[in-house]
């Protein structure tokens, strides 16, 4: 029997909406009690640990304990940035404009759920949710259908205790998860909140309603030599490995300055990261396991994705020292279809290239992102200020780290400024709508509130400068 997945959906944000109607005249203390209370609940040891081993067991890609960090991290870090945050009512006065700022709901929102991250994604997404008096409806990846709606009938328990609507929080349930119920969630509710591949939020962009959407991670990482290279391999390594690399914000590709390169190679490898050189057999043995069908239609192996650096390796048939956590293909060639280790392989396996000097590496750097991965993050492990500076007037990126793991950085962290999210704005290089870590502050509506003061209008002489007026008067 077909199913109706418009009728089907059309239930839930019936739903939602009547959940939201309750919820719109929340108090900003009832609020604060509900994502308090859903953070904690959803944080705690076992809780944690039970989903990173629900997902695990349910996608194959990931390792438990560190999606168990995964949701201390973003959950906690997500909940922090909001905790004693007004998000209800009058929010800002500003006395000498006269003007006051009203923090309003949207609605009923939809929120795509990647597997990658699909045990803390639906945790932080209720919170943004419930801190803003919105409902939401999770859409999760097939992959990902049993944990998503164990997550979410955890949180509805927690919102029952409280007295509030558990339909503030709902998912697709598991028979229902695909493609079509997530495009007719997509035209029926009133935002939408989409964390996942790049055809699913292009979809979202595409639907009708207003969108948040991710662009394509292929992130890529200069390293000048300047640094301890001890603890930049470490950082390395710990970003490429951690959950088997299921993040897209992670180290792809790694650019290092040639006067460094050998030394930095040795300190990789004493760090758990195994070389394949350029034209080698091993090399093109990888190549084949992680592009089986051919690199130009960007299809990875599935059976490779967020699988540890050893399973890979016995799947290519490489020969790997003990205790190998990450693989290295070196890339001294061009960029695009033809050199695809320059792209995306979410594996703990990256490409890395030399480069003759900093302004060579930027080139580089630069033309990697075209192919893939503009819009989203870069790094640099680096002593000299100036060349910060370089990559954040010049490279077409949202996300410049410095000295940082990458995916332990760019999505936020308690040792970064960058805002902790599941949602990373990736601008227009992107073709994203924002270029920002998407919060809580983004499911709000603004009301804005004007009453009338002096004039400031200003005289001519006033406005503009008499060096000016006379250039033009000339």
């Amino acid at each position: 029997m077909a199913v109706n997945y418009e009728e089907y959906v059309a239930n839930l944000v019936e739903r939602a909406r009547a959940a939201q109607a309750i919820a719109e005249n929340f108090t900003q203390e009832q609020v604060d009690e509900l994502t308090g209370a859903v953070a904690y609940a959803l944080t705690k040891p076992e809780v944690a640990l039970k989903f990173g081993e629900m997902l695990v067991e349910e996608s194959n890609m990931g390792i438990a304990t560190d999606k168990q960090l995964k949701m201390y991290g973003k959950v906690k870090g997500a909940y922090f940035q909001m905790k004693d945050k007004k998000s209800v009512g009058l929010i800002d006065v500003d006395e000498k404009m006269g003007m006051e700022t009203y923090a309003r709901p949207m609605g009923v929102i939809g929120a795509i759920i990647p597997v990658t991250n699909g045990e803390a994604t639906p945790v932080v997404k209720s919170l943004m949710a419930l801190k803003t008096r919105n409902a939401i409806i999770l859409a999760p990846h097939p992959k990902a259908r049993r944990t998503n709606l164990a997550v979410t009938e955890a949180i509805r328990e927690v919102l029952a205790k409280f007295n509030a609507p558990a339909d503030l929080v709902q998912a697709i349930e598991p028979e229902y998860v695909s493609v079509e119920a997530s495009q007719a969630l997509m035209k029926q509710v009133d935002f939408i909140l989409a964390t996942g591949g790049t055809p699913m939020v292009r979809q979202a962009y595409s639907s009708g309603n207003p969108a948040i959407g991710v662009g394509t991670g292929n992130v890529v990482t200069i390293v000048d030599g300047t640094t301890d290279l001890e603890d930049t391999a470490d950082m390395i390594v710990r970003s490429k490995t951690f959950d088997n690399a299921t993040s897209c914000s992670t180290e792809n590709n790694i650019i290092v300055l040639e006067e460094c390169y050998e030394e930095f190679i040795k300190a990789m490898e004493r760090h758990g990261a195994m070389l394949l050189k350029e034209n080698s057999d091993e090399k093109a043995k990888l190549l084949k396991t992680i592009w089986p069908e051919s690199p130009d239609n960007h299809n990875l192996n599935r059976h490779i994705v967020a699988q540890p650096a050893r399973v890979i390796a016995e799947a290519a048939k490489l020969k790997v020292p003990a205790g190998t956590k990450m693989i290295m293909a070196e890339e001294n060639g061009g960029y695009g279809n033809e050199f695809p280790f320059t792209g995306e392989k979410l594996s703990p396996v990256a490409g890395i290239r030399k480069a003759k000097d900093f302004d060579d590496a930027v080139d580089k750097m630069i033309k990697i992102l075209e192919y893939q991965g503009k819009g989203h993050s870069c790094g640099i492990h680096t002593s000299i200020k100036e060349r910060v500076t370089r990559l954040g007037e010049i490279v077409p990126v949202c996300k410049v780290c410095v000295n940082s793991p990458q995916s332990l950085t760019n999505s936020g962290s308690w040792t970064c400024g960058f805002p902790i999210s599941m949602t990373l704005g990736c601008g227009t290089w992107g073709h994203n709508s924002i270029s920002h870590n998407a919060t809580y502050k983004d499911l709000l509506n603004f009301t804005y509130v004007s009453r009338p003061i002096p004039s400031f209008q200003p005289t001519d002489e006033e406005l503009f400068d008499i060096s000016l007026r006379k250039k033009v008067d000339e």
